[in-house]
C-alpha cells in the first residue's frame, strides 16, 4: 500500500492540482499565428491580441459585440476627450449609431461642438504636435495637439449656434438631450444641403432618435453662446435636472425590459453622469435596482489617484452603479480611445448584425411618465409605513 505522505505522492498530488487550476483559470494556450498582410481586424483582435492591454482590448470587443448588443441591452455611451476633432464622430460613432449599436449618448459639449464644424463645411487638418503656439496664434490658427484649424472656424459655427437659438422654436426651456435633438435636425439639413451626411454625430443621433445629453452644459462654446443669447433677453433655458431624471428613466425602462450597458470612452463628467443613474434610481428615488448590467471603459487614467476617470468598476459596484452579480462582464481597457475606438467599431460591424434603433428620444416623455408614476406611489407606500 502506497503512502500518500512519501515524497513523490505529495510531488504527484501537487502536480495534479496544479493542473486542474491551470485548466480552471486559462483560456487557451498562447500559440498565436504569424501576422499577414491578409489578416483583418477581427482575426488579428482574436488570434494576436492576446495579453496585457491587447488581452483587455479583446475582451472589450468580446463584450461589446456579444453581450451588450444583445436586441434587449439598451447601450448608453459616456463621451470625453476631443474625439469629434479628430474625426472619429464619422468614422466611428456615426457608423456605431446608424448601425443601432449606441442608444443614448451623455458627452462634454466640446466634442459636440466641434461635431458641429464638419457639418457646417468647416475644416480641421492633420498637423504635428510642438508647432510654435505664438506664430498660431499671430496667424488665427487653433491648434488641438496635432490638429489645427482656422479661428474662422468657432466664430463660424457661434454664429450658426447664435442665428439657430434666436428662433421661435428654442424660446423654451429644455433639457440637454431636447435641446441637442432639436439642433441635430438643422444640422442634419444643413450637411445635407452641402453634401457632407455622415459628417456630424448629432445629426446622427437626431435621425436615429438617441438622446445626447451634456452633463455640463456651461462648460462648452455651445453653452457659453447660449450665455450671451440669454443676455439679449433670450427665453431659451437649459435645464439640467430634467437630464437627471430622463437619463435615469431611460435606465430604468432598460432594466425592466432588458439589461443596461454602459460603453465609456475616457472618464471625467460624462462617465459620472452616466453611472449616476443608479444611485439615482436607488438611492435618492428609494427603487430597487442593483446597478449596471455590462461596463466598458477606454480609459488612460490610473486608480490610485482617487480620480472618477480612473475608478475601476469594482469600486462603482460599491456604489450601486454596477451590479455586482455582473461584475465578470466588466472590462476596463488602459487604452488611448482613439486607439481602442476605431478597433472596437470594426469589430463590432464585423461581428454583429444592426440592430432596430431603440429611437428613445421619442420615447422620452413616456418614460418620465414612467419613472415618475413609480416614485410617486413608491414615496406613498413609504410614508404610509411611516405613520
Amino acid at each position: 500500500m502506497s503512502n500518500p505522505n512519501c515524497p513523490k505522492a505529495i510531488a504527484a498530488a501537487a502536480k495534479i492540482a496544479s493542473t486542474d487550476l491551470l485548466k480552471t483559470i486559462s483560456q487557451k494556450r498562447i500559440h498565436p499565428p504569424a501576422v499577414t498582410p491578409t489578416m483583418g481586424v477581427s482575426q488579428l483582435l482574436e488570434e494576436v491580441f492576446l495579453s496585457y492591454n491587447g488581452g483587455r482590448l479583446r475582451e472589450a470587443c468580446r463584450l461589446y459585440s456579444g453581450k451588450m448588443l444583445a436586441d434587449d441591452s439598451t447601450v448608453g455611451l459616456a463621451l470625453s476627450g476631443a474625439l469629434t476633432p479628430a474625426g472619429l464622430g464619422m468614422s466611428c460613432l456615426v457608423p456605431l449609431v446608424e448601425a443601432g449599436f449606441i442608444d443614448w449618448i451623455t458627452s462634454t459639449g466640446a466634442n459636440l461642438y466641434h461635431d458641429a464644424h464638419f457639418a457646417l463645411g468647416m475644416d480641421l487638418y492633420q498637423s504635428r504636435p510642438g508647432l510654435n503656439d505664438l506664430a498660431l496664434r499671430d496667424n488665427q490658427i487653433i491648434r488641438i495637439y496635432d490638429i489645427v484649424f482656422e479661428y474662422e472656424n468657432l466664430l463660424g459655427t457661434d454664429r450658426f449656434f447664435r442665428k439657430l437659438c434666436r428662433t421661435e422654436e428654442f424660446q423654451k426651456t429644455m433639457s440637454t438631450a431636447e435641446f441637442h435633438y432639436l439642433a441635430g435636425k438643422y444640422i442634419a439639413a444643413r450637411e445635407e444641403e452641402i453634401g457632407r451626411k455622415g459628417s456630424s454625430l448629432l445629426a446622427a443621433c437626431y435621425r436615429a432618435g438617441v438622446p445626447v445629453f451634456t452633463s455640463s452644459p456651461g462648460d462648452s462654446s455651445i453653452g457659453m453662446n447660449l450665455a450671451a443669447l440669454q443676455l439679449e433677453g433670450s427665453k431659451l433655458a437649459i435645464d439640467p435636472l430634467q437630464d437627471v431624471n430622463q437619463s435615469a428613466g431611460i435606465v430604468w425602462e432598460a432594466k425592466q425590459n432588458g439589461s443596461s450597458a454602459v460603453f465609456i470612452l475616457g472618464g471625467g463628467s460624462p462617465k459620472n453622469f452616466m453611472l449616476q443613474t443608479e444611485p439615482q434610481i436607488q438611492e435618492v428615488l428609494g427603487l430597487d435596482e442593483s446597478g449596471h448590467d455590462y461596463f466598458l471603459q477606454v480609459t488612460d487614467a490610473r486608480p490610485d489617484t482617487g480620480g472618477l476617470s480612473g475608478a475601476t468598476p469594482q469600486e462603482a459596484m460599491t456604489w450601486g452603479k454596477v451590479d455586482p452579480d455582473q461584475l465578470p462582464d466588466t472590462v476596463t481597457c488602459y487604452l488611448d480611445s482613439t486607439v481602442a475606438l476605431p478597433l472596437i467599431t470594426a469589430y463590432a460591424l464585423a461581428n454583429r448584425q444592426p440592430r432596430q434603433h431603440k429611437r428613445l428620444m421619442d420615447r422620452l416623455p413616456a418614460l418620465m411618465t414612467k419613472l415618475k408614476e413609480t416614485y410617486l406611489a413608491k414615496s406613498k407606500h413609504n410614508d404610509a409605513e411611516t405613520d
